[in-house]
């Protein structure tokens, strides 16, 4: 349910419609607009007397909200949210490219990737410190020290940095390193998880399950919001279909659908989404064309070597190549990289 005060509503006013609220055990999610102040209400409506709310000072009307995503709905916030990291806006005019190794290796090797994807113009700096693999036999990935590892770049090149939490055990000490917590599409429905992680107040980048619906994953999100942290940031990574010729297969369809449904800024995975690197870059330009906020893409100083999807990353050349070409396509859609 969403509250909707009137323009001229005080201070005071909204404070005690949203102590009402809580008092009857509702999650209030104040919006302050330009004009209108509204409070998204969450929670079991046969606790509320409507009319002694209608009568309360300073409300205007009650508004149901239709959608299971209460907090994640166009419905409560019409205005498109923009996630902020000190001076990076993501779901603004700047779209946000995001880059980096698969996996962190070495120190040698990530920093000098780190330089590389800075200079090319990224803004945000990717690596795996916890890798989540098909076989138990696979690079697992640095942990901590890859952790320890990403920090120094971060400290180098001053690019904000982002890594994916796997376990509930883990999000104080990832958190404690990073910018941005990633959850994969593997964990898009650990629901602890997804809880713990959004306790942190720390951004959330979100990726969509390999078989999740929009609603789904939007509910997800859901998690993350009514934790009380409103930075949440959507990844399309590709789903799983009946095609083989690509790793996945990317739903750019999802990039206005989710803009339609939700006010959360939407970036693209263009990397898992085809885990062929020649399919990067279209895919990239593609996702900028349909409404993407940002990209997030894999980098890698010698593909051939890597432990960690190195058919899917593009060299630092090939990137940097790539990036000048985005700048053409978001100038065409009235966008800036």
């Amino acid at each position: 349910m969403i509250v909707v005060m009137n323009k001229n509503a005080t201070k005071e006013q909204i404070k005690n419609v949203e102590q009402k609220l809580m008092e009857l055990g509702f999650l209030t999610h104040p919006i302050y607009g330009e004009v209108k102040t509204v409070i998204g209400a969450i929670g079991d409506k046969r606790l509320l007397n409507t009319q002694e709310i209608l009568t309360m000072p300073g409300v205007e009307n009650l508004v149901p909200i239709m959608k299971p995503y209460k907090l994640a709905s166009r419905e409560l916030k019409q205005e498109s949210t923009i996630v902020e990291i000190d001076d990076i806006k993501i779901g603004g005019k700047e779209i946000v490219v995001i880059a980096g190794p698969c996996a962190i290796e070495n120190e040698e090797s990530f920093i000098d990737t780190a330089i590389k994807v800075k200079e090319a113009g990224a803004k945000i700096l990717r690596g795996g410190a916890f890798k989540p693999r098909t076989s138990p036999y696979s690079f697992q990935g640095l942990e901590e020290e890859g952790l320890k590892i990403m920090y120094t770049a971060k400290k180098i090149t001053g690019l904000k940095i982002v890594t994916e939490v796997l376990d509930t055990r883990d999000v104080e000490t990832v958190a404690s390193y990073v910018d941005i917590l990633q959850i994969g599409a593997r964990n898009m429905q650990n629901f602890k998880l997804l809880k713990e992680a959004g306790s942190t107040g720390k951004p959330i980048l979100l990726k969509r399950g390999l078989a999740a619906t929009i609603e789904e994953w939007l509910m997800a999100a859901e998690y993350i919001l009514s934790s009380g942290n409103d930075n949440v940031i959507l990844c399309e990574r590709g789903i799983r279909t009946y095609e083989t010729s690509t790793r996945n297969t990317i739903d750019m369809s999802a990039i206005p659908v989710v803009k339609e449904l939700s006010h959360l800024p939407i970036i693209v995975d263009p990397s898992h989404a085809s885990g062929t690197w020649k399919y990067v870059a279209p895919l990239s330009k593609g996702a900028i064309a349909t409404g993407a906020d940002g990209l997030i893409i894999e980098v890698h100083l010698d593909p051939t070597c890597a432990l960690c999807d190195g058919p899917q990353s593009l060299r630092p050349d090939k990137f940097s190549k790539l990036m000048e070409e985005l700048a053409l396509v978001a100038q065409a859609v009235g966008r800036q990289i």
